[in-house]
């Protein structure tokens, strides 16, 4: 999922005047819009340096996060290649790829995901955004205080502190590690996507009274995804409803919030039924995916650093799991929404990404 709320056209060539065209801004079908944005918090981002690497700080929390991830409509993240569909044991003669393990299981890449988790983090923090469109007609149409931070690394949004940021001649890495999702079910299943048609950027949809971009872009979970079959779609390999991945989130120097934050996301507060939305095809239903956060290992105070690093044999079992995961857990959102969440930009972002929903995905063209 991407917050860059003016996103690249994705085709060109417009459709035939007497063609019914779906806007997607305002329903000229009568279809309820498929995405909703999620405004700017009214004050500033506030900034301050990150916690850096040099370190485990002995406030700050340190540990994994072990993940389960349940597709709930089909998925499709692309490589970007098509090959003939023999090449990958399918009978369709040319197909867009997924990425695949060495036992040809299929895997989603780190940075999709952590992209689809940065963006709803930042949408309900007060931070500023972390990519936006590099048309340069659109270059005025951002809030000033909104645009990445480019000048200094040692002022950063409340985003930016955990997921990373880059600027002129300087980076920052972030506090938190993403790593590919592994299927756990073998083999694939193949769609058909329909081709999808650019947004009409000029629409004021996107805009507030002042010009200015309005919010961050997100699409609502539809109860499945739209497939065109082989004659009208893109043929697409993909995992289909039911399969299961697996990862890890290696997160350090965070604070309760901050992790807390990220747990919501992940839809882990009881009060904010969140699914993720991942890879491509999601103004059609595609992508949605649940979280099950199944362990977690985690240094929480100097006296958990001094026993794990002063002692040549490691501890048995530190993994909280059960009831004392759910705790630990919920104590942390509990900080997150104290002083760190946007309770406003929360409850409309929850509204577009609940799960499950009985929304019906769009019929008309895309």
């Amino acid at each position: 999922m991407t917050n860059n709320p003016l996103p690249k056209p994705r085709r060109s060539t417009p459709p035939p005047p007497s063609s019914p065209v779906s806007n997607n801004y305002t329903g000229e079908m009568g279809e309820p819009k498929p995405y909703e944005l999620i405004s700017f918090p009214k004050e500033r981002p506030p900034k301050k340096a990150p916690a850096g690497h040099h370190k485990y700080l002995g406030d700050r929390l340190h540990g994994t996060l072990f993940l389960t991830l349940k597709v709930q409509t089909t998925l499709h993240v692309s490589t970007g290649v098509v090959v003939m569909g023999s090449d990958i044991g399918s009978r369709v003669p040319l197909i867009k790829t997924m990425v695949q393990n060495i036992d040809q299981k299929l895997s989603i890449q780190g940075s999709s995901l952590k992209g689809c988790i940065r963006s709803a983090y930042e949408a309900i923090t007060n931070s500023t955004l972390g990519v936006i469109t590099n048309k340069k007609e659109y270059n005025d149409k951002y809030p000033e205080e909104r645009l990445p931070s480019t000048q200094h690394k040692e002022r950063l949004c409340p985003a930016s502190q955990v997921f990373g940021a880059s600027g002129n001649n300087w980076g920052w890495q972030g506090l938190i590690e993403f790593s590919d999702a592994n299927c756990e079910n073998t083999g694939f299943a193949t769609g058909f996507m329909p081709n999808l048609w650019s947004p009409r950027l000029s629409q004021k949809a996107y805009f507030d009274a002042r010009g200015k971009v309005a919010g961050r872009k997100f699409y609502y979970h539809t109860i499945r995804a739209i497939d065109k079959g082989q004659n009208q779609g893109i043929t697409v390999q993909q995992a289909a409803k039911e399969y299961t991945f697996t990862t890890q989130i290696q997160f350090k120097n965070l604070t309760a919030a901050e992790l807390g934050t990220l747990l919501i996301v992940l839809g882990q507060d009881p009060k904010y039924a969140i699914a993720l939305k991942v890879g491509g095809g999601k103004p059609i239903g595609m992508g949605t995916m649940t979280v099950e956060v199944t362990a977690a290992k985690v240094l929480q105070n100097k006296g958990d650093l001094r026993d794990r690093y002063s002692s040549y044999k490691p501890p048995g079992s530190d993994s909280m799991t059960g009831t004392e995961l759910q705790q630990f857990m919920q104590k942390n959102i509990q900080a997150a929404h104290s002083s760190l969440v946007q309770a406003t930009q929360l409850q409309k972002l929850a509204e577009v990404l609940k799960y499950p929903t009985d929304r019906e995905p769009p019929t008309g063209m895309y």
